[in-house]
Formats: structure tokens, C-alpha cells, sequence
């Protein structure tokens, strides 16, 4: 063998390679699979609730022992319909809120019974950025999960 050195590193470089493409698959299909939820949530508000939902979905990591925070524009005189999911499987439960110019709640939130997501109600008053914020719920499975977010008007 005329380098083994450079064949050790190749072995260990192709190794890694493996590994992290592995882990980007598993990642992918998390976010397929809390996008899908959303978008279940969303179809069932279209049918019920008369909401026309943005083609664009947010997706994004939810670490387990951090939230998220979401900023949007929503304008005064439209009816928002926010959809929150995880992964159905993954067995997290989540909740969340839309935070006002003050960073107080406002809305109403109402949770899937399985916890994988909810749907946040609520009408401006005012034109401007407010922040949706999730995290996972205390007491309940946490782990670094996708998560994804729909947003609907009327």
C-alpha cells in the first residue's frame, strides 16, 4: 500500500458521508410529514371554516428545549387561521400562540386531541408584524423534531 494514510482518510471521509446523509433524510421526511399535517389541518378549515390558505408552507427544526418564533404580516379586517404540525408518529405534543406589538397573546388557540398540532384563531385590530410562537408542551415527549406552519385568511 503506497498511502495508507490517504486511503484511512478516504475510508473515514466516505464513513461521514454516510452517516450525515442519513441523517439529512431522516430530517427531510420529518418536514414532509409535519408539512402533510399542516396541510391537513388547513384542508379541513378550507372545506369548514371558508379560509383560503397561502400556497408557501414555513418549515422548520423545533428544537426540544427551545421554541420557535415566526414573524408575519397579517392585516387588520382578514380572519387568520394559523396551522401548526409535527410529525403525527413522532409523539411530541405542541402548542403555541400569536404574540402582539406587546408580546401578549392574542386569539384562540384550538389543540389537535393527539397534540401533533393546533390551528390559532384571531383577527387584527391593527396592520402590522405579529409573532406565532410554538414550542413543545412540558410533561410530555420532547425531542428535536420538524415542524411546519400554514397560514389561512377569510
Amino acid at each position: 500500500m503506497p498511502y495508507p494514510s490517504l486511503l484511512r482518510f478516504a475510508a473515514y471521509s466516505l464513513l461521514a458521508c454516510l452517516f450525515f446523509t442519513t441523517q439529512l433524510h431522516v430530517h427531510a421526511d420529518d418536514a414532509d410529514e409535519a408539512e402533510a399535517a399542516a396541510l391537513a389541518l388547513a384542508r379541513d378549515q378550507e372545506r369548514l371554516g371558508g379560509y383560503s390558505f397561502r400556497a408557501e408552507v414555513w418549515t422548520g427544526s423545533l428544537p426540544r428545549d427551545l421554541g420557535k418564533a415566526v414573524k408575519m404580516q397579517l392585516f387588520k379586517g382578514n380572519d387568520y387561521c394559523i396551522g401548526v404540525a409535527v410529525p403525527r408518529k413522532s409523539g411530541v405534543r405542541v402548542t403555541g400562540a400569536v404574540l402582539d406589538f406587546q408580546g401578549q397573546p392574542v386569539g384562540e388557540i384550538q389543540p389537535v386531541l393527539d397534540g401533533w398540532g393546533f390551528l390559532l384563531f384571531f383577527k387584527p385590530k391593527k396592520t402590522g408584524v405579529y409573532v406565532v410562537v410554538i414550542r413543545q408542551e412540558d410533561g410530555a415527549k420532547r425531542r428535536d423534531t420538524a415542524c411546519a406552519l400554514v397560514t389561512g385568511y377569510k
